[in-house]
Order: structure tokens, then sequence, then C-alpha cells
């Protein structure tokens, strides 16, 4: 059973190597989906699998890399999209 969650993550996340760091842990979790940056600074990111392997991304999306300071994690919970891979947008 697959479940999905979006997640918006503020704070010094930008330039911080946060997209490759969290593509890069979604495929040893196992994930699906994608991570992006957005205009306003954050990261918004969706994270499609095994509900434990999806927490498990959400759980490593709160402290990001090293490099990154997260202040503040939104998370919903989202329609499917049923991707095969993990990407960087």
């Amino acid at each position: 059973m697959s479940t999905a969650s979006e997640v918006v993550v503020h704070g010094r996340v930008q330039g911080v190597f946060y997209r490759e760091s969290c593509r890069r842990e979604a495929e040893a979790a196992g994930v699906t989906g994608w991570v992006t940056n957005e205009p306003d600074g954050t990261v918004r990111a969706h994270f499609e699998g095994a509900a434990d392997a999806v927490e498990r991304m959400v759980a490593w999306a709160r402290r990001g890399p090293g490099t990154a300071r997260v202040e503040r994690l939104d998370e919903r919970e989202a329609a499917p999209e049923r991707g095969s891979t993990f990407e960087v947008r």
C-alpha cells in the first residue's frame, strides 16, 4: 500500500545541496516523487511509497543535509502520483 506526503521546508534550504541530498535519501529509502526550490526560498517535496519509508523521508526533511538550517516543516497528506523515480525539479 502506497502513501504520499507533501512537505514545504522553511529556513536556509536553498543553495545548500538540499535537493540533491533529498534525492539520494529518497532513493535509499525506496521513495518516489520529487523535490523543487520555490520562488519564496522554501523547498517543496512530494514523497510517495511505503508508509514507513515516507515517514523516514519526512523525518529527514525536518533536518536536511548538514549545510541546511531547517526552521519549520509543513506537511500534508497528498494524492499519490504513481511515479517510478525520485527527481530534482
